[in-house]
């Protein structure tokens, strides 16, 4: 994303990661600044935004990319994540977007509107096997995004959120080879981030990089219990080392 950006002409990229080293290496490729990160604590994330306006400049583009996807528990049940784990998952997932809205949407609002990208998952829109904190946490993500997108429509902010299946990260590979998001094939960071980058240029509010995402949301929406069905028959699949 970073990278894409500043191929595209954006003035000033700044990139924020809790790994700073890592931060600075992309920071450094994009010719920007690298700044270390918790998105989970909103102190850093009020920090980050405090630092970047007074000595970089307005954020035009705040990408809210982070994410964690292993929440331990044992695939089979939607009750074996413990308590601090379903915590890590909101803190992460869900409040960092809450925190950058909050420290954004003010001066946003005060220069006449302002983007916030927020990548969330295909799991949002359909929900995850093995991992009810990870599909639980992607809809509530989608839910404050989709209010954060009218609410403030008429301040000028615009809203868009990212929700690809298999993308080439750490994440992805982490999880492996038996993870519903492999089904559809795997794209690379640098494809997801081209279409994500191609939406924002559009204003379209939810961005598939799988096109096939917005055929399985039309059939959760026509039949219900018919894709509860089919999710669970893809489960049991899944669990006999089938894709």
């Amino acid at each position: 994303l970073a990278l894409g950006a500043k191929a595209r002409g954006a003035k000033s990229v700044v990139v924020a990661d809790l790994n700073l080293a890592g931060a600075e290496r992309t920071a450094k490729d994009a010719g920007g600044r690298a700044i270390q990160c918790d998105v989970a604590r909103e102190a850093d994330i009020q920090r980050l935004v405090e630092t970047v306006e007074a000595e970089v400049g307005p954020i035009a583009l705040f990408c809210s990319n982070a994410g964690i996807g292993n929440f331990g528990g044992n695939g089979t049940s939607s009750t074996s994540s413990s308590n601090e784990q379903w915590q890590r998952g909101w803190d992460v997932n869900v409040m960092s977007h809450v925190y950058a809205a909050r420290a954004l949407v003010p001066k946003m609002s005060a220069r006449g509107g302002g983007y916030f990208l927020h990548t969330v998952s295909a799991a949002g829109l359909l929900n995850q096997i093995g991992s009810a904190v990870y599909g639980t946490t992607k809809h509530a993500a989608i839910g404050f995004a989709e209010n954060l997108a009218f609410t403030h429509r008429d301040q000028g902010i615009r809203v868009s959120v990212l929700c690809p299946q298999g993308v080439d990260t750490a994440l992805l590979r982490a999880a492996g080879d038996t993870n519903s998001a492999l089904v559809d094939g795997v794209i690379s960071a640098e494809q997801c981030a081209a279409v994500a980058l191609d939406g924002v240029e559009k204003e379209t509010f939810c961005i598939l990089p799988h096109g096939q995402v917005l055929q399985y949301m039309r059939n959760k929406t026509a039949d219900y219990d018919r894709w509860i069905g089919g999710m669970a028959k893809l489960q049991r699949t899944l669990a006999q080392g089938k894709r």
